[in-house]
């Protein structure tokens, strides 16, 4: 079994805001780990607990309850997030500098020596797309070009572990696209990746395991094919010359009929007898089956239907 880089027990932990000191719950037992060279994806809705969570791990945040270890160390500690990369949600570096002299301060923090952090920095910044700017000051860069130098940051010292909270914020579909190369070029490295994002497609793309977190509590955790749904949800099909004369006839079935062109024509069943029935009756007919898709629980679906049951 592969080592486990991030590991949490029982965490929990509650602010009190307000003039008030009003209780919010932003934890409630989440237990959850991460393995070594695996992407990771943590999941849920606005006010779940994610980026709370990633605070806790990075040792921003303590705990009311529960623990977390990162490499087999105690978060918070030098040990701890020596190997650590972090990126969050929204950066905020100093304007005045450019993205060179961002990671050779970053480097320097991290205890790298100066040829090596500035071998290293010549390399990430042509890696996250920023060689364009190399000498513009970074209170001209757009928000996603900062996110681009955040990622840079929490990769200069080449760390085992990065944990990034929303890193495509600000991306174009360019800038999407890249990073999620990028992340996928990490994972091929041997590192580890924990990351928190809205944007489902990408995670479910990208994770080997994902997380689900609703209202502080981690509802479910593991592989993607394990957690979805097995079953048909839908089955379409794509007819041609099928006689319109049927229509009725399909939709006693329970098979919606859309058109598509004069020729063709959009079946949709939510059963998988009734498509595999739907199908047949097209071929005895005598129209032609073009395209036939079976659709399966995706992320999303599993991401609503959990949101659902656990509120």
């Amino acid at each position: 079994m592969s080592e486990i880089v991030i590991k949490a027990e029982g965490l929990a932990k509650t602010y009190r805001i307000g003039f008030f000191r009003k209780k919010v719950v932003a934890l409630r037992n989440s237990t959850f780990d991460v393995r070594q060279g695996e992407v990771f994806g943590l999941v849920g809705p606005n006010g779940a607990g994610k980026t709370t969570t990633i605070k806790i791990l990075t040792g921003l945040v303590r705990p009311d309850k529960g623990q977390a270890t990162l490499l087999g160390k105690p978060v918070g500690t030098p040990q701890g997030r020596r190997q650590l990369g972090y990126l969050p949600e929204g950066p905020y570096f100093h304007e005045y500098l450019n993205v060179k002299e961002l990671l050779d301060l970053h480097g320097s923090l991290c205890g790298m020596g100066r040829a090596e952090r500035d071998k290293r920095a010549d390399e990430l910044i042509e890696r996250v797309g920023l060689t364009h700017a190399l000498g513009r000051p970074l209170r001209k860069f757009s928000k996603g070009m900062l996110q681009r130098a955040g990622l840079a940051c929490a990769l200069i010292h080449d760390p085992r572990l990065i944990i990034l909270d929303e890193p495509k914020t600000g991306l174009d579909p360019i800038g999407r696209a890249e990073i999620s190369a990028l992340i996928a070029e990490l994972k091929q490295e041997g590192k580890s990746v924990f990351f928190a994002s809205h944007i489902l497609p990408d995670v479910e793309r990208l994770c080997d395991r994902v997380a689900v977190m609703v209202k502080g509590r981690v509802v479910d955790v593991g592989p993607l094919d394990k957690l979805l749904d097995a079953r048909v949800l839908s089955v379409e099909m794509v007819v041609e010359g099928l006689d319109p004369s049927l229509q009725a006839e399909f939709e006693a079935m329970g098979v919606s009929w859309s058109s598509i062109s004069p020729e063709r024509v959009l079946l949709e069943a939510t059963d998988a007898k009734v498509g595999q029935q739907a199908a047949a009756r097209v071929l005895s007919s005598g129209a032609a089956l073009r395209e036939l898709k079976e659709r399966h629980e995706s992320l999303e679906d599993l991401f609503l239907r959990e949101v659902g049951e656990n509120s």
